[in-house]
Parts: C-alpha cells; structure tokens; sequence
C-alpha cells in the first residue's frame, strides 16, 4: 500500500470521514494527519473523539505497590501472544518490583533504563528479553503514584495476571476512613476511567491551548451553519458543555449510574467521608 493510501486509511480510521474527504484534507494540509483532522472536523465532517491517536501495538501494563508508592509500567511487544506468556509477564514483574524498590518517586524510563539489575543495566535486560521471544519489545512508559498521605484504588481491564492487563487505571484520593463503600466507590471511579478514558478530573486539568483549539473548531461549525450571529455564543456556550462532559471526569455521565454524573455521584461520599479525588492515571493499550 502507497504512503498516501496509508494515510488515508489512516484518517479515516482516526475521524470516521469518508475516502474522499480523507484524500482531500490531506491535500491541503500537506499529508499532516492532525492537520487534516482538524480540517475535517471544522467542516463537520469528522466524528469528535475525546483522543484521535491510539497506541495501536500489542504488550502489557502492570502495577506495582507499596503503602507508599505505585509503579505502573508498561512494555510493548509486537503480538499479543508473546505478551500472555510467562517469560513476558515474568519479565515485566521483574522490572515492576525492581522500579517500586528503588524508592524513586522521580523515576523515569531514560533513567530507568540505565538501572543495573543483577549487574546488569535494564536496558541490557530488555535486549536479552528481545532475543528470548524472538520479537521487539519496547520499555514504553513508567509512571510513580505517591500516595503516603492518601489512599490509592486500582482496576486492571483485560487481565494476564491480577496485577497485568490491557489497561490499567487507578485513582488516589483522600477520606477520613475506607470502609467497603470507599472501597466499592473508588474502585467503580477506576471502572469508569478505563471504559470512557477522561483526559483530565475536570475543566481546568485541560490545557488553554486544547480548549482554545475546540472553541475555534465549533466556532467554525455554528458559522459553517448559517446560524444568526446573536446566538452563536450560546450555541457555542452549549457545544463546550458538550466537550467537557466528554473528555472530563467529573462532567462525564458515571457508567455505574448514567442518570449521575460523576460529580454527583460524587457528592454524597464528599459530605459522609470528606472524599476528595486527588489525582487518576490511565495506562492503555487499546
């Protein structure tokens, strides 16, 4: 298949527009896949989607805790065969439980890599592994959670091992007690995180540029509509309600109870338990 072709389908797979259009946004937009979804999606012609880009290979994603501290890790393979084995599992355990006892709250991949493990550097081990499976695998992300002050709740979607899955997402928070319902409550958050995939706790975990970007978007669209000018701001008023309870956590509508958002259905365990959400981490494969 041409380069042109593959971005084509490319496009098409990321906005759901058709073969021409596809053809056409990449034309004026100089082959820039996020250029012409942008484009696509000024003309209406794109679906809006919460994240465009997908990491599209095979692995694993595992955690690691501590009472003070959480390591989430995850390795790429080339298929998902080789990711289910134990040699792959087992390797990523290794490296998980290596990364949680270091005690390194700033620990990041490049720095990880250079790590000696039996005398020999994570990145020499990750070269071995390679050999053993008889594919590339690649050490793709490593996040730290410090929770020595709050508490941390986990869910693992798809799992190899209770602690391996295709998707790994947790959530720190705070409360004056964790009883079963925090437990059960916290743990329905992780749920929902790993099934709609937030991309902040609310509006202003967002950055200016991306909420600028959208404005300009729907901006386009209402216009693009033949709308009066005298309505377009509350037209667009009512378009970035829409967008945030799409891509934000508190404004989504909580899979568990879809007449709540999740902010409301946040309230009562905020008056009965002091309930706070500190923070969330999502770690995918699909």
């Amino acid at each position: 298949m041409s380069e042109d072709l593959n971005n084509i389908k490319e496009l098409r797979d990321k906005t759901g527009a058709g073969f021409l259009d596809c053809k056409k946004a990449l034309i004026e937009n100089n082959n820039n896949i996020e250029e012409a979804i942008d484009s696509l999606r000024r003309k209406g012609l794109a679906k809006a989607t919460k994240k465009l880009s997908r990491d599209a290979t095979e692995g694993a994603v595992g955690i690691y805790s501590n009472k003070n501290s959480t390591i989430i890790l995850k390795i790429n393979s080339e298929t998902d065969f080789a990711a289910k084995s134990d040699t792959f599992l087992d390797f990523m355990d290794n490296l998980g439980s290596f990364a949680l006892n270091t005690n390194n709250l700033n620990l990041n991949i490049k720095e990880f890599n250079n790590l000696k493990l039996n005398e020999k550097s994570v990145s020499d081990l990750v070269t071995e592994m390679i050999a053993k499976i008889g594919e590339n695998i690649i050490l793709n992300q490593l996040e730290v959670i410090e929770h020595k002050d709050s508490h941390l709740k986990y869910y693992v979607h798809n799992p190899y091992r209770k602690n391996i899955g295709k998707i790994i997402s947790a959530v720190q928070y705070s409360s004056n007690t964790v009883d079963e319902k925090i437990e059960s409550f916290s743990k329905n958050i992780c749920m929902h995180i790993a099934a709609l995939k937030p991309e902040a706790i609310d509006e202003n975990g967002l950055t200016k540029d991306m909420i600028d970007k959208e404005i300009k978007i729907q901006k386009d669209l209402i216009l693009s509509s033949g709308k009066p000018s005298n309505v377009i701001d509350k037209i667009l008023e009512g378009k970035m309600k829409k967008f945030f309870s799409e891509i934000t956590l508190m404004n989504q509508n909580f899979v568990i109870d879809p007449d709540k958002t999740v902010r409301e259905a946040m309230d009562f365990y905020i008056k009965e338990y002091s309930f706070a959400l500190i923070n969330f981490k999502l770690i995918s494969l699909v």
